[in-house]
């Protein structure tokens, strides 16, 4: 098939997770990046997935496959709305503030913006309903995980679940508000990037958290017993980043009862993603042709096997629903042959990753060289260290190499890296927010196969010296990403 229309243009784009702002949030400092961005001459702004997390903070373990993380929204935003005035909005915590402003919505919000929220909950019942549910349940009981919780709820019978929606309504309605509110604020600031040029690129994990809204109302899609717990977890085998592997521990799929279903399930999910964003990284490509499973029982990744997936049915199933398919490949680790005849069969763009191109010969696939037109360059992501951090921890040899390979100049990292990375034929060129700003490895986002630390980093404006926006337009300019 044809590739999408939004890769025929090259481009240029910087990764930075909306929680990495300043504020961490939909305010203000989100539309100054979008400037920044035009500045630039960069047209893609790359982020992480946006759901609820839960608390080790991670965006590929969220609580929803669809909802967004409500402390995302601009309270700010809120209070500046017609119907918030008179009483300024407060609490000790996000969900009383959002009680506030729910009741206040609802007494003072014109017959119109009712009716806005009411359309956004009918348009989104198909994941909304659920995803209410369970939050409400789980605050409930102590925030502990689905399985966890009494049987009636656990297994949803009809008259546990209908007595929640009868002495829980309010509440349920609050949760929903939230959610109107961030998709709101998200609409306005995609339309504020669009408008000046720039794409929104997301990020689509192929596995769900075992403790999320999906599975829980949804667990015949999913390799779990009758108590909800998981007979065989993903993960990936030893590789760069570990050598046990890594076990995630998510439920592997009923990929049968998908396919029965006509993926139903994945038609919703890919719905809420396009609404969201012009481009979607589809995370762990690879276990769309085959994945690591692990058994339950196993601590470790090293005891899985392959198993075959069935992607070529899935991806076919997607583009009658939807057309194109303006998907990115997460095509790194073990790729065979299978693995990429699938990428390309379906038109998407695989990632080389500069920061894994210089430690063997002229052969690897990773070097500029071996670059191909339907890829995105990178010199690093959210998995890697910085680059200023992985140029540092490399011995004497392969510091010699990178300069010697990249033309003996005397330019520094990590601008080195990110000018190789600009003039690689690949169709969309994609920097870290973190090596734009030349920064160690103390400022990494995540190493993967830890759980203490991650996901924290924020920049702050005044790292961005005034020569910073400059520089990236004139390499924009000279190899032709503008």
């Amino acid at each position: 098939m044809n590739q999408a229309a939004i890769f025929q243009k090259r481009r240029a784009g910087i990764l930075l997770h909306l929680t990495s702002l300043p504020s961490g949030g939909l305010g203000e400092d989100a539309y100054r990046f979008v400037d920044f961005l035009q500045a630039s001459a960069i047209s893609v702004w790359q982020m992480l997935p946006l759901g609820p997390t839960h608390n080790d903070g991670s965006p590929y373990q969220c609580l929803s496959a669809h909802a967004a993380n409500a402390k995302l929204i601009c309270l700010d935003k809120v209070k500046q709305q017609p119907w918030a005035e008179g009483d300024e909005l407060h609490g000790d915590s996000f969900l009383i503030i959002l009680v506030h402003a729910y009741r206040r919505f609802m007494a003072k919000a014109t017959t119109f913006e009712k009716a806005e929220f009411t359309d956004f909950c009918q348009q989104q019942n198909y994941w909304l309903d659920d995803y209410v549910l369970y939050r409400e349940i789980r605050h409930l009981n102590h925030t502990t995980a689905w399985f966890q919780w009494p049987e009636d709820l656990r297994d949803r019978k009809p008259e546990a679940i209908q007595k929640i929606r009868d002495e829980r309504d309010e509440a349920l309605d609050i949760r929903r508000f939230g959610q109107f509110l961030f998709f709101q604020q998200w609409q306005e600031l995609k339309d504020y990037a669009n408008e000046r040029g720039v794409i929104l690129f997301g990020d689509m994990p192929i596995f769900v958290a075992h403790d999320s809204a999906d599975v829980w109302a949804n667990p015949e899609l999913f390799t779990l017993n009758k108590e909800g717990q998981p007979e065989k977890v993903a993960g990936v085998p030893p590789d760069y980043f570990s050598e046990t592997g890594q076990r995630w521990g998510n439920p592997l799929y009923r990929w049968q009862q998908h396919i029965d279903d006509d993926f139903d399930w994945w038609q919703q999910r890919l719905k809420t993603q396009l609404e969201m964003f012009d481009l979607i990284r589809i995370d762990h490509f690879r276990g769309f042709e085959a994945c690591w499973e692990i058994p339950a029982s196993c601590e470790t990744a090293i005891d899985g096997e392959w198993v075959k997936a069935p992607g070529d049915a899935l991806f076919s199933s997607l583009v009658k629903a939807f057309g194109e398919l303006p998907f990115v490949a997460e095509d790194l680790g073990i790729i065979t042959d299978e693995v990429t005849a699938l990428r390309e069969k379906y038109a998407m763009p695989g990632m080389k990753i500069l920061q894994f191109a210089f430690g063997d010969d002229a052969s690897n696939p990773y070097l500029p060289h071996q670059h191909t037109k339907d890829s995105i360059s990178y010199t690093g992501t959210h998995d890697n260290n910085t680059t200023m951090g992985w140029f540092e921890d490399q011995d004497d040899n392969v510091k010699a190499r990178i300069y010697e390979y990249l033309g003996g100049t005397t330019e520094e990292l990590p601008w080195l890296l990110i000018r190789a990375s600009l003039a690689s034929v690949s169709q969309f060129s994609i920097i870290p927010m973190q090596d734009v700003l030349g920064l160690n490895g103390e400022h990494r986002m995540n190493v993967p196969g830890t759980t203490e630390g991650n996901w924290r980093w924020q920049f702050d404006w005044n790292m961005i010296d005034e020569n910073c926006a400059p520089r990236l337009k004139k390499l924009n300019e000279l190899y032709g990403r503008v």
